[in-house]
């Protein structure tokens, strides 16, 4: 599959993945800070953003599109950076590739199974009726019924784009998502370990981590760095300054 993405700077070369519902754009500020000292590569995994869709989504199938994506791009010994799913995907391709990539950062997401809680998003998603409604404020007050935070709103709504005729559609393949939701919340899907320096960066107020994660979290990653951020889920968003902090401190 031919991943969508965008490449700015030059140096080593750093690769981002976004998490679910996300898509490369979530990281452009922060892109154009690595930029600086690297060359950065943000990249849409399948089924959102401007990437492909397929019926195929899971963890396997998400780590082989990582290995084809620096095969193509010739991409060797990168720096890999994930959030949340496309931490998932960054520690599974670093368990079964542990030569491919040189340092591995995840934000706020373990190497364990997560119960299905995005139940609730999904349902708010798939209740606006894209045919009819006229505009964004439209599809909001809908997806308010559902979801009660607004910024997560306003996240979840960046997936909304105009066709050529003008109609409401989907970015992300909506249907794909809600049919393998219960894989993309699945634990690790190889065995090994990643022995190389490896940074988890976890917000204090997500509830991604529970006590006893740190230790299962270094079975997996024996060098784990493991950081606590003041911020709830989406760490880089909420405090990029914080976070950049933490990733500078540990590459540098």
């Amino acid at each position: 599959m031919n991943l969508f993405f965008r490449k700015a700077g030059a140096g080593r070369p750093l690769v981002i993945l976004h998490g679910l519902f996300g898509s490369s754009d979530n990281w452009y500020s922060l892109s154009k800070v690595f930029a600086e000292q690297f060359s950065v590569y943000t990249v849409d995994q399948r089924n959102h953003g401007q990437s492909p869709h397929s019926d195929e989504f899971n963890y396997k199938i998400l780590a082989q599109d990582l290995e084809e994506f620096l095969n193509q791009q010739g991409i060797v010994d990168p720096i890999v950076i994930g959030h949340s799913m496309g931490g998932k995907t960054a520690m599974n391709f670093a368990i079964k590739n542990p030569n491919s990539i040189s340092k591995l950062i995840v934000v706020d997401i373990a190497p364990k199974s997560y119960p299905i809680h995005h139940d609730h998003i999904l349902d708010g998603l798939t209740a606006i009726p894209l045919e009819s409604i006229q505009s964004r404020n439209e599809a909001e007050a809908i997806l308010a019924e559902y979801v009660d935070e607004a910024d997560v709103r306003q996240f979840l709504l960046k997936n909304l784009s105009r066709n050529s005729e003008g109609k409401f559609v989907w970015k992300i393949n909506l249907p794909a998502i809600e049919k393998h939701i219960e894989e993309i919340g699945a634990g690790m899907q190889f065995e090994g370990e990643y022995s190389k320096p490896t940074l988890f960066i976890k917000g204090a107020r997500s509830n991604y981590f529970k006590p006893g994660d740190d230790d299962h979290i270094r079975s997996y990653f024996p060098q784990a760095t493991i950081v606590t951020v003041d911020t709830g889920h989406w760490v880089q968003a909420e405090n990029p300054k914080a976070f950049m902090a933490a990733v500078n401190n540990f590459l540098n």
